[in-house]
């Protein structure tokens, strides 16, 4: 309980920071500022699942501290190597877009200063999600909470100090939002990489090492990042997709009112889920019980959480409109649309690691295939009937409809393993 309270509050602390950010970039940023970095933040959380192939989750259920060693190390290098071919493609890619043959096209239209930011943004997020899953290894949950606030804190600034009004009109103030994300993100991995040298994992391991991790694990590259790959590109097709057809005005809207809604429950759920993960997986190692800590913990935070949301639908509008000013009043729509989606993703976001202990990443895939399918369904009817409010709408349903199917499925997992303990 002391682990889930030191990385709940640290989570905690990073949120009232980002939140309290929000009160002030929301004055500096437009609508269309924000609708822009979505978008160009959409394609960094889809690039960031190839760039590991997913094997940072394997650090934790190595069966010891060199095969973690091993493991991790290969994640980082295919970090890097994936990061170095995103920058060679992009270059190649701008200068493609300049030459008169490509005049007139969609290729004439890409923008160097933001689409260069991309392959350091990938990198820096891929080998943050290393570490921390290190850290989580060893249950350094003070240090991972720590590097939130560091990171949280340290891209407010930034990013405020890019929206300053005397720096309007300028390049620094157009890539200001991206650009102070890196700048964060950067400063956690500084905190995040100290840490990690200080756990006193081999640093010898060899290429036959890394690859008898890689056989061992191919189940993450397999069927945990194809189903993180369809997931991530299903939650970010407003921003993909949709916003090619509507105004980026809207899509800042919806873009605020997503951001401010889930970046709680997700901080929550990075928490708890790291919290659950290592100590189911010892757990079921020793062939004990899980039941009573999954049981335990869905009630309390389903017991927490219900009245929220209930204040959250109904007033959420009007508190989004006060806090952020009368620009912004538009999010109120959005905020109701996404809160059924978001109170269901509170439970199953945070069992998601059972698939993993499980080794059923292959069954976990065909949710996300359905939920894509849905999702994709709700884009194209949204661009066909010119309607963006109502296509988020339906985009939301089909995100609380598959998640509840996901919990359900998580819990079956875990009922069955329970009565194969009870034998």
């Amino acid at each position: 309980m002391r682990d889930g309270i030191t990385l709940v509050s640290g989570n905690v602390w990073a949120q009232v920071i980002a939140f309290a950010s929000y009160l002030v970039l929301s004055r500096l940023f437009s609508p269309e500022d924000f609708g822009f970095y979505n978008v160009f933040y959409s394609y960094i959380e889809v690039l960031v699942i190839v760039s590991t192939c997913k094997y940072e989750l394997a650090v934790v259920l190595a069966d010891n501290d060199r095969e973690a060693a091993a493991v991790s190390r290969l994640a980082l290098r295919l970090n890097t190597v994936v990061s170095i071919a995103l920058l060679t493609l992009l270059l190649v890619l701008c200068a493609v877009g300049r030459s008169e043959a490509f005049a007139g096209t969609r290729l004439a239209t890409l923008d160097p200063k933001l689409a260069l930011l991309v392959p350091p943004m990938v990198y820096f997020c891929g080998t943050s999600r290393v570490y921390s899953q290190l850290l989580n290894r060893f249950r350094k949950f003070r240090q991972l909470a720590l590097s939130e606030v560091v990171g949280s804190t340290s891209g407010v600034l930034f990013k405020a100090l890019f929206g300053l009004p005397r720096l309007a009109a300028t390049l620094w103030h157009s890539i200001g939002l991206p650009l102070g994300t890196i700048l964060g993100r950067i400063c956690a991995n500084i905190n995040l990489a100290v840490k990690c040298r200080r756990l006193g994992l081999p640093r010898d391991t060899d290429r036959s090492e890394r690859k008898a991790a890689a056989a061992r694990f191919h189940n993450f590259p397999l069927f945990t990042m194809p189903k993180d790959l369809v997931n991530s590109l299903s939650y970010n097709l407003p921003f993909l997709w949709l916003a090619l057809y509507f105004d980026k005005a809207e899509v800042g809207l919806f873009a605020l009112a997503l951001t401010c809604t889930f970046r709680p429950v997700n901080i929550f759920n990075s928490a708890f889920e790291k919290l659950l993960y290592v100590r189911v997986t010892e757990k079921v190692r020793a062939g004990k019980t899980i039941s009573g800590d999954i049981r335990r913990f869905i009630l309390t935070i389903n017991a927490v959480a219900l009245p929220v949301f209930v204040v959250a639908f109904i007033f959420g509008g009007d508190i989004f409109g006060f806090l952020f000013g009368d620009r912004w009043s538009g999010c109120g729509y959005y905020i109701r649309c996404l809160l059924p989606w978001v109170y269901v993703t509170l439970t199953s976001a945070s069992l998601v690691f059972i698939s993993n202990v499980f080794s059923r990443q292959r069954t976990e895939f065909f949710f996300y295939l359905m939920l894509l399918a849905l999702r994709v369904a709700s884009v194209v009817w949204g661009i066909a009937s010119g309607d963006f409010r109502h296509s988020i709408l339906f985009f939301a349903l089909s995100g609380a409809v598959v998640n509840g199917a996901l919990a359900v499925w998580y819990m079956r997992l875990v009922a069955r393993y329970e009565s194969n303990v009870s034998l």
